[in-house]
């Protein structure tokens, strides 16, 4: 996919925060933007990957959408796109936010959201978009009915492999580690589908989406169904990677079952927060133990979770290596820090259960073959 937009990344007061998940997405990867800018004063003047990652990527972070857009200019890139990166609770543009949205419109600049507050639904900024001739879009506007999909049974029709990336709580990290499982199989001449379940994958390029939260209770199932089976019938992949939401047992987000139902994949990995002991914004609610999820899951599904995935917040980056070995003594399963290491040694563990593939071998010399 070649990137269709520039795109400043507004990030305001939740960049290298829980809440700033879907910017660290697009800084990480995006197929569908060109990122020239992160708006966050906090952070003003750092590079955004060395932010996030300690990983310096060369994109920016600025002050305001004005700096964002002068910075695009000086490069050659002129913004054409502010991208709403912020993912608050609940999902809400706040009134900082909306102001800024505001100005970046004055400036001709297309707006994409991804929040639950429709930017073409609010008669001010609807208004303000016509009058300057830029595009509003609202990611999670649910189609119309219409145009959605009952789960049908044809899920038993896909014949590649099918790996479900789920979590033991939300915000922890499922769909950075879906995109690198993807990106590893790719690079071992696998041909690899990520089916994308939530805005941001979507915002990354993800081509068979649907934004399961945006949709009626009804066609969750039926949706997830269509975006697998599409992506496996048109583009005949070896693999197929679904993006988790949420998680079984969080009681704000309980994510996963229609995943498990209706994705039907072949086998799970789970991305845990060894440091997190309550669920993401409920303090007071526990994460049950590992074990215990690794139970639900296969109870649900019928199927094997293969390896832990480990996101490292909070942990010193000395100690990840003990904490994965821990890991897989408690629950006797791999486990790895692919956001730190990449995705290479989870995947090479995974390949011998792809179904038709075979890895490419050197052919002889044409030349010589024409000899004898």
């Amino acid at each position: 996919m070649t990137p269709e937009a520039n795109a400043i990344v507004y990030c305001e007061g939740a960049y290298n925060t829980m809440n700033g998940k879907t910017a660290h997405g697009l800084v990480r990867f995006t197929r569908r933007y060109r990122v020239v800018a992160v708006v966050d004063s906090r952070h003003a003047g750092q590079d955004a990957g060395e932010t996030i990652d300690g990983k310096a990527n060369g994109i920016p972070v600025t002050a305001s959408i004005e700096d964002a857009l002068t910075v695009g200019r000086q490069a050659g890139t002129p913004a054409t796109h502010l991208v709403i990166g912020i993912a608050p609770d609940g999902g809400r543009l706040g009134n900082r936010a909306r102001r800024d949205v505001i100005a970046a419109i004055g400036h001709k600049i297309n707006v994409d959201c991804g929040l639950h507050d429709f930017l073409s639904e609010d008669e001010e900024i609807a208004n303000h978009a016509e009058q300057n001739g830029v595009v509003l879009r609202d990611i999670r506007k649910p189609p119309d009915r219409s145009r959605l999909h009952f789960f049908s049974g044809k899920i038993e029709a896909v014949t590649a492999l099918k790996v479900a990336v789920l979590g033991t709580d939300s915000a922890v990290g499922k769909r950075t580690t879906a995109w690198l499982m993807v990106q590893a199989f790719e690079r071992l001449g696998c041909k690899a589908e990520m089916i994308g379940t939530g805005q941001t994958a979507w915002m990354q390029g993800a081509r068979y989406s649907m934004i399961m939260d945006s949709l009626v209770n009804d066609f969750v199932s039926g949706e997830i169904e269509h975006a697998v089976w599409s992506a496996w019938n048109e583009q005949k992949p070896d693999v197929i990677v679904i993006e988790g939401q949420g998680s079984l047992m969080n009681p704000a987000y309980p994510g996963g079952f229609e995943i498990l139902a209706a994705g039907r994949p072949d086998l799970v990995v789970l991305q845990h927060a060894p440091a997190r002991k309550d669920y993401d914004g409920f303090p007071g609610y526990p994460i049950q133990p590992l074990s215990r999820q690794i139970e639900a899951v296969e109870i649900l599904s019928g199927k094997p979770v293969v390896a832990v995935t480990v996101n490292h917040e909070n942990l010193a980056v000395e100690g990840i290596p003990a904490i994965c070995s821990a890991i897989e003594t408690v629950v006797g399963l791999p486990a790895f820090d692919v956001l730190r290491d990449q995705a290479d040694a989870l995947v090479d563990r995974l390949v011998p259960r792809l179904k038709n593939w075979q890895p490419a071998t050197p052919t002889d010399n044409p030349e010589k073959k024409s000899e004898t």
